[in-house]
């Protein structure tokens, strides 16, 4: 299901409108997180966190998504609590890995689909996951967004898809 009408961009740090699509998209990296914890368990269930990362980094490249991806937890934290500051290691991981993965093969596809969303969400979240385990020491807490956040990823996949194809 792949669309050839879709537009991808790839911004430079020197662009002014790199910052200004970064701070739109950390702006909706802070809003729906805090929708979606007003669902019980909403945040580990729904992934909020990285959803406008992986639609910034597809649509408009690798470095809007990397501002995204460090700008939106570090300051979700400062301001909420939430993610909790023992977890930034892991998040900023998934995150910037997310950011990397969904950049890259926007590049290298020119072009958005399910599968190759299906595709960037799994290596984030298994290699993420590898490196959560890592730092935690425990494979359960490692393996917690493939025990509840399924919703999340499959929000990621099909949201993600839609809005990078309708987002002019």
């Amino acid at each position: 299901m792949a669309t050839k009408s879709v537009s991808l961009y790839s911004l430079e740090y020197k662009q002014a409108r790199t910052y200004g699509v970064a701070a739109l998209f950390i702006a909706g990296n802070i809003a729906l997180p805090q929708l979606c914890h007003l669902v019980p368990a909403g945040g580990p269930m729904l992934l909020p966190i990285y959803f406008f990362t992986l639609v910034a980094a597809y649509k408009y490249g690798w470095k809007v998504g990397l501002l995204t991806a460090v700008a939106s937890p570090l300051i979700n934290s400062a301001l909420f609590a939430m993610p909790a500051a023992a977890a930034l290691p892991a998040i900023l991981t998934k995150s910037i890995l997310l950011a990397a993965a969904a950049g890259f093969t926007a590049r290298r596809f020119r072009n958005v689909s399910l599968m190759l969303l299906l595709g960037v969400v799994l290596f984030y979240q298994l290699l993420g996951s590898a490196v959560e385990w890592a730092l935690s020491g425990s494979l359960a807490v490692a393996l917690q967004d493939f025990r509840i956040g399924i919703p999340g990823m499959l929000l990621q996949i099909v949201g993600g898809y839609l809005l990078i194809k309708h987002l002019k």
